[in-house]
């Protein structure tokens, strides 16, 4: 089985509302389809996202990395797919489209969901038992509240609420932080968990100050208050919130320095942050991971569902709801088959691969040139 041809589709998925941080304000979501053809008729699908207002690079860099790999993976054989270690050979085949490139995190998180996608369906099983995973179970996951007034923000909470969400985690460090968490716990009530995300906004002592505040309204974790390990350290020392890192941690020796320094109890861990599922699983071998969307579309969202449920085998699962639910903050999708949101929890697709299906006329009224 080879390869025969490899594109890349620039396209975009619309917001229904603006999506605002502290870090800035999108309208739409800007994002790169891999689809791998081969001569057995069985495609292999990616998504590189571009990690804007995260520092992560010019997405036309990503695009142009991308376009590179995909000329050399459609020369590729991959005949070993079909064979008796189809994940070995997928691994393998990974190594060889990246080995002496410094590709974009989202670039190699979009080819190793390709070529995993290719493998798994090759052998016609779903991407969660070719990890190793014992079951593809319903996920529970976090609601995202797009940051706004303490009102807004709490009817919002009110919403994801009645769609049966029960753990919600909202973008500080516009203003008004304290107002805005203590809306949104009267909102949802005194079961439902909080989490917040400064995404690095913060200086050590303004992150400091605002914990401490937020500590009587029982917070269960804050992600990248700040940015530096050492500001993030004396946080962590500094309240009793847990403290996760996010940007900070984008490699397994991050990770295993910023146990070693104190900084963090757990990280969130985006496919299109760290360069794809492998490299997930090794920042989970020294740190707690949860999974979360770097507001991703159908395809990446489904990948990182798939290692979820195969990444603690080896690793300590904190027991936390994924961040995996972003894709109700859209207003389109390219896919006619894709993980699916109910009561709360993301179920998979239950197909081969990621299980992921291309919305063909979809995918061309999303397309940008």
């Amino acid at each position: 089985m080879k390869i025969e041809s490899a594109e890349v589709v620039p396209l975009a998925l619309p917001f229904r509302e603006p999506y605002v941080t502290a870090r800035g304000r999108l309208e739409e979501r800007e994002m790169f389809l891999l689809r791998l053809r081969t001569d057995a008729g069985i495609e292999g699908l990616g998504e590189a996202v571009p990690l804007t207002l995260r520092g992560g690079g010019d997405p036309r860099r990503v695009e142009r990395r991308l376009r590179r790999a995909a000329i050399r993976l459609a020369r590729a054989d991959v005949s070993d797919f079909e064979g008796e270690e189809p994940l070995r050979a997928a691994i393998d085949a990974v190594v060889h489209a990246s080995a002496g490139r410094r590709l974009p995190s989202p670039a190699a998180a979009a080819i190793e969901m390709a070529l995993f996608d290719l493998a798994a369906k090759a052998v016609r099983e779903p991407l969660w038992h070719l990890l190793g995973a014992d079951a593809g179970d319903p996920l529970r996951c976090n609601a995202t509240l797009v940051a706004g007034s303490p009102d807004e923000v709490a009817a919002g909470a009110r919403e994801w609420a009645e769609l049966g969400f029960e753990s919600f985690k909202l973008k500080l460090g516009i203003g008004e932080d304290l107002r805005q968490v203590a809306a949104v716990r009267e909102a949802v009530g005194a079961e439902a968990r909080i989490r917040v995300d400064a995404n690095a906004s913060w200086s050590r002592d303004d992150a400091i100050a605002v914990l401490r505040e937020l500590e009587p309204l029982d917070v269960e974790l804050a992600e990248q208050p700040v940015a530096s390990l050492r500001d993030m350290a004396a946080v962590a020392d500094a309240t009793s919130i847990a403290i996760a890192a996010d940007e900070s941690v984008t490699t397994s020796k991050e990770a295993a320095r910023a146990v070693r320094s104190g900084a963090c109890e757990l990280a969130t861990v985006k496919l299109a942050k760290v360069g794809g599922i492998g490299a997930a699983a090794g920042v989970a071998k020294h740190v707690p991971v949860y999974m979360s969307s770097a507001l991703d579309g159908p395809l990446g969202i489904a990948a990182a569902a798939h290692a979820a449920e195969a990444i603690y085998r080896d690793s300590v699962d904190p027991g936390l709801a994924h961040g995996l639910a972003t894709q109700l903050l859209f207003d389109d999708t390219y896919a006619s088959r894709a993980c699916e949101l109910r009561g709360g929890e993301l179920h998979l697709p239950g197909a081969p691969g990621l299980g992921v299906e291309v919305d063909e006329a979809a995918l061309e009224r999303l397309r940008r040139e």
